[in-house]
């Protein structure tokens, strides 16, 4: 993964399909991104005309960095 990219806008046919290909291109799990869907998409009418693709922003989550101390002793 490109340590200088952050987040991605992506489009598929559906909002799964972009999620799927923003994790590729990232090179990374899907719990470890947050997920903004910019555009539902649809296939138009009859599935022929005004078809919109789905659109994301897949953003990596920030690392934690605040650990409590009961997990810290455990």
């Amino acid at each position: 993964m490109n340590r200088k990219m952050r987040s991605i806008d992506i489009e598929g046919v559906t909002v799964k399909d972009a999620i799927k290909k923003a994790l590729l291109k990232l090179g990374v799990e899907r719990d470890c991104v947050e997920v903004k869907v910019l555009v539902e998409g649809n296939k138009g009418l009859f599935g022929m005309k005004g078809s919109k693709q789905a659109k994301v922003k897949v953003s990596l989550k920030e690392p934690q960095k605040n650990v409590s101390r009961e997990t810290k002793q455990t």
